[in-house]
């Protein structure tokens, strides 16, 4: 699964991953967009767009969610091929559930169908594990959003340290209480803007999924860039225009692409690619 990255192959205009925060909130200033496309980015949001884009989604906030029972199902089937340790998926269909409870309240996901949820949510996250390494390092998920992919790492990497950040405080607030609530050791959430954490905070591997292109993330690292080992970013189908498109400023800036894994989401739900780029601090 696998590529090389060398000679990518041309691909359409970049756009957000389906069931990604830009899908599930609402679109965002830059780029795919994101549960704060601005995490560590130099603006400032506005407080009533930030205040309108927290509120749940009326459609979803007052129907049935689904049971524990049945996401657990949906989790067995979508990670059928998959190597899981015992106890995950029921771990992740616990949090699962506590992520559509909270959806009431705030604007978390408009993926509220199990096996979506599954998929897009917990196994897109999960495989990012399966790439690399991860047992002793340091994780930073960038601009978490409503925890993803933070927490199905912590919660299935528990040798992991997990920080889950983001810039808006209600969503970060709401990432605690899911910490708290699946009493996970291995995870801290913080509110705070992404460059000023990292220039204090070195790291091992930062997570970073649908905030914006390739360029304009190695842009945004740009001055915390030897604060970090691996930058991995997760794309859709059209990562090789991105990658082309990135290639100077990440070069410009010490990013090296090391590797490129692609791989297909189940039940037709779409290709995904995983983008580790080296930075300057790991070398």
């Amino acid at each position: 699964m696998s590529t090389p990255p060398a000679d990518p192959l041309p691909g359409p205009s970049s756009g957000p991953l389906p069931g990604d925060r830009s899908e599930r909130e609402g679109p965002t200033a830059g780029g795919d967009g994101g549960a704060d496309g601005r995490a560590a980015s130099d603006a400032e949001p506005d407080a009533d767009e930030l205040e309108l884009e927290d509120r749940p989604n009326p459609s979803l906030a007052d129907g049935p969610l689904p049971t524990e029972a049945a996401l657990l199902a949906a989790l067995e089937e979508a990670f059928a091929a998959e190597g899981v340790a015992p106890g995950v998926l029921e771990s992740y269909a616990k949090h699962a559930r506590f992520v559509l409870e909270g959806n009431r309240r705030l604007n978390l996901t408009a993926i509220v169908d199990p096996k979506e949820i599954a998929v897009k949510h917990y196994l897109d996250c999960f495989r990012a594990t399966r790439l690399l390494p991860l047992m002793g390092r340091t994780v930073l998920d960038l601009g978490t959003g409503g925890g993803f992919p933070g927490m199905p790492t912590a919660l299935c990497e528990a040798q992991a340290r997990v920080v889950l950040l983001d810039s808006r405080k209600k969503r970060v607030d709401f990432v605690q209480e899911s910490i708290d609530h699946m009493g996970l050791p291995n995870a801290t959430a913080v509110w705070a803007r992404g460059e000023e954490h990292l220039a204090r905070n070195p790291y091992d591997v930062v997570f970073v999924r649908a905030l914006s292109s390739v360029r304009e993330n190695v842009r945004m690292l740009r001055k915390v860039r030897h604060q970090f080992t691996d930058l991995v970013m997760f794309k859709g189908p059209s990562w090789s225009r991105e990658v082309r498109a990135a290639e100077r400023e990440a070069e410009r800036l010490g990013f090296r692409l090391d590797t490129v894994w692609e791989h297909e989401l189940p039940g037709g739900m779409g290709q995904r690619a995983l983008l580790v780029y080296r930075s300057p601090g790991g070398r």
